[in-house]
């Protein structure tokens, strides 16, 4: 497995990265000893970077992330931690703390549920429009002064937020949103992470499963599976970015790999300071998705990827308008 750097300051990391969201909350079902052993068969084949969050599951994402690591080197994976996203007993999201006081209280349920000492990136999940930036910074700086964590991450914060962000104390990397069908960090939110010396750590890099190549204007969603309401899994919507790829699948079979993986593929290519977070539930998913570092693309076949599949070409936002507005990255 190649390695990557995040950003100038940051851990390096394997060139790619596995979120585990889907593994506790919002993509329906998962099987427990699946996830964990898909978790031992991603470290086993050279990926350590593990993304996870204390609200997945309401923590259970992280106790998952405990068993998966037992009896393992704790150096053998480097663990991110978004924090800040509050639930309701029913599961619904009621908001984000930033504040310095919920950070530091956030982290120690954190280094508890995982049994560490010490969390490799920590970043708030959205921006707390309350408080400001360089507040919610400064507490992770003084967590990494304590040797609680080790570096600052962010997640879907702008351009200016990051320039902010980064006047208190360097940032590792940005996790955001960045795929073939989500390319709106190319404008802004990419070049000033460039200009800081920091990182991208991409997830949704195959839109939640539209471009694995297995999605179907048919398939039947479980409770509990936000795509029943993710307005580019709706109606036309759908129906064209279906269009979408199956144009790319006729530039994968001429590759002769999968859908999915010249869709992992292609953000890997856009710069080596981008590590695509890929969110497999499965062994089998994983395995598939490991392919897509088997390989590379020449300059032919990016041009290809990219008339198949153009930029702006997607139809639908990438969340409902509520979470849309919740995004510093969109504004």
């Amino acid at each position: 497995m190649d390695t990557r750097r995040l950003g100038a300051t940051g851990p390096v990391v394997s060139a790619l990265g596995l979120g585990l969201m889907g593994m506790s909350d919002l993509y329906g079902p998962a099987d427990e000893a699946e996830s964990v052993a898909t978790i031992h068969a991603a470290l086993d084949a050279g990926v350590n970077l593990l993304d996870t969050g204390d609200f997945y599951g309401m923590g259970h994402n992280e106790l998952l992330v405990r068993e998966a690591l037992r009896g393992r080197a704790r150096d053998s994976a480097v663990i991110s931690v978004k924090f800040g996203g509050l639930r309701d007993p029913d599961g619904g999201f009621t908001g984000q703390d930033g504040r310095p006081a919920a950070v530091k209280n956030f982290a120690a349920y954190t280094l508890r549920r995982l049994g560490t000492d010490h969390i490799d990136v920590y970043r708030p999940s959205r921006l707390d429009p309350n408080v400001p930036i360089e507040d919610t910074v400064g507490a992770i700086k003084e967590l990494i002064e304590a040797g609680h964590v080790r570096h600052v991450g962010l997640s879907e914060v702008g351009a200016d937020t990051l320039r902010r962000a980064a006047a208190v104390h360097p940032i590792a990397d940005l996790q955001i949103e960045y795929s073939l069908l989500s390319r709106g960090i190319e404008q802004e939110i990419l070049p000033a992470a460039r200009d800081l010396g920091i990182g991208i750590t991409a997830y949704g890099v195959l839109s939640r499963g539209l471009l694995s190549g297995r999605w179907s204007s048919d398939r039947a969603l479980t409770a509990g599976d936000f795509r029943g309401f993710s307005p580019r899994f709706q109606g036309e919507n759908l129906e064209h970015n279906l269009k979408l790829v199956e144009a790319l699948r006729s530039v994968a079979a001429e590759k002769e790999v999968t859908v999915a993986q010249v869709a992992i593929a292609w953000v890997a290519a856009q710069g080596t300071d981008i590590v695509p977070l890929v969110g497999a539930r499965t062994r089998a998913r994983l395995a598939e998705s490991l392919g897509a570092t088997g390989f590379s693309l020449s300059e032919a076949e990016l041009k290809a990827i990219e008339a198949a599949v153009p930029a702006g070409a997607a139809a639908g936002a990438r969340y409902d308008a509520g979470s849309m507005q919740a995004l510093d990255s969109e504004r």
